[in-house]
């Protein structure tokens, strides 16, 4: 069906813009006027020539997810139809691939299928911990409180990723720049210092000779060096995708100094509010387990989440399995087991990730002081060695001459 581009005019004189699925403009203006809207303005919208390429779409971002969510809570509270909120949030929404996912949920909510089942056929946009806290609020009645906690925790895992991205990306945009001036200096400027050399005559200090046979191997094979690197990235992540490869990176970096400190409070915070969250929503706990288990991002982590969803499947406790590994520290067991004993679990779980939060941010603040005089004295001692190197002749020269 055509999509119409609209201005039209409220009851109080408010002009909106919008855009709408229908037959023909007929059916379009008469959809405008049952929503109180005068129109001022309609027209197809135009196609567009790359709606079927894929990679030229935008992407659905966390903050689209986020502000779907929030605005769907909202009129679900207020009483309004699902069919009808879900058509108001698709007209509003702006990213185009988005607008078409909501579409597509829209009509099969109209035709028959529940919320979960609807958003369960988009799963690159609906993961299947939002789906089946959406279908938990389906069964009990609480959706849009539901939806709150879902945009609640989508905030909060996404403010999370960026300290972490934050924390990673300084240093290394910083490296990344000192190895492009190092080849810069090695590729173009040397080569002009050893033309010069060559009219001395004389034999060349060893630390200069050796960075003017740098200049040279990376000038006749800088082709290869870069094929090489790529082929390295490339093999690298083909042996992460692997099960076993996977597996040992994951291992060696929850190993790492300070970063696998960092990565272990990630992953439990992470673990700690996605359960929490699920539990409070009303998920049986072997589900949530299961989809905590297959979110957590770390194989070393997943392993221990389905040791301990067969545990509890056999009678036992979440804490005892959880103390039989060494990423959950005696202080997150104690607190689980007393959320157990209580009966007031996700209530601590939530406590135990806003706490891991903050520790999160302690370990970034700590990363970020600790890396900032590693890489001066990086950038120091390759940059200032190359250019102490291609001055020694000239300062032996100069000790010759006086």
């Amino acid at each position: 069906m055509p999509i119409y581009l609209y201005v039209a005019q409220t009851k109080r004189g408010r002009k909106l813009k919008g855009e709408l699925e229908a037959a023909d403009e007929r059916i379009a203006l008469s959809q405008l006027k049952r929503r109180n809207l005068t129109v001022i303005k309609i027209k197809t919208k135009p196609k567009d020539i790359f709606e079927n390429v894929a990679f030229m779409q935008p992407k659905v971002k966390s903050k689209d997810i986020v502000i779907f969510t929030r605005q769907f809570s909202t009129m679900i509270d207020a009483g309004l139809p699902l069919v009808q909120g879900l058509t108001i949030l698709a007209e509003q929404t702006e990213n185009k691939t988005f607008r078409a996912i909501l579409k597509e949920i829209t009509k099969d909510v109209e035709g028959g299928s529940t919320l979960a089942e609807a958003m369960k056929k988009h799963p690159k946009v609906f993961d299947a911990l939002f789906v089946n806290l959406v279908a938990a609020g389906e069964v009990g009645g609480i959706l849009d409180t539901i939806m709150r906690r879902l945009a609640d925790y989508i905030e909060k895992s996404e403010a999370l990723k960026k300290r972490i991205k934050g924390a990673m990306t300084y240093p290394a945009v910083v490296v990344a720049i000192a190895i492009l001036v190092i080849a810069v200096i090695l590729i173009f400027v040397i080569p002009v210092f050893e033309e010069m050399f060559s009219d001395f005559g004389a034999a060349l200090p060893g630390p200069t000779q050796m960075v003017v046979n740098m200049s040279r191997f990376m000038k006749s094979n800088i082709h290869w060096v870069i094929l090489a690197v790529a082929a390295l990235i490339f093999l690298f992540k083909k042996y992460r995708n692997s099960k076993g490869g996977r597996k040992t990176t994951d291992t060696i970096a929850l190993k790492l100094p300070v970063f696998g400190d960092l990565l272990k409070k990630t992953a439990i915070a992470r673990f700690s509010r996605t359960l929490g969250t699920m539990i409070q929503s009303g998920v049986p706990i072997l589900d949530s387990l299961e989809i905590v288990a297959k979110t957590s991002g770390n194989v070393i982590l997943e392993e221990i989440i389905f040791e301990v969803r067969a545990s509890i499947a056999e009678g036992q406790t979440i804490a005892d399995p959880l103390s039989e590994t060494d990423i959950f520290p005696g202080m997150v067991i104690q607190m689980i087991s007393v959320g157990e004993a209580t009966g007031a679990l996700d209530t601590m779980l939530n406590k135990i990730a806003d706490f891991y939060d903050d520790e999160v941010d302690s370990a970034v603040d700590a990363l970020t002081s600790m890396l900032e005089p590693m890489l001066m004295l990086f950038l120091g001692g390759a940059i200032g060695g190359l250019v102490i190197a291609m001055y020694l002749p000239i300062f032996q020269m100069a000790a010759a001459m006086g």
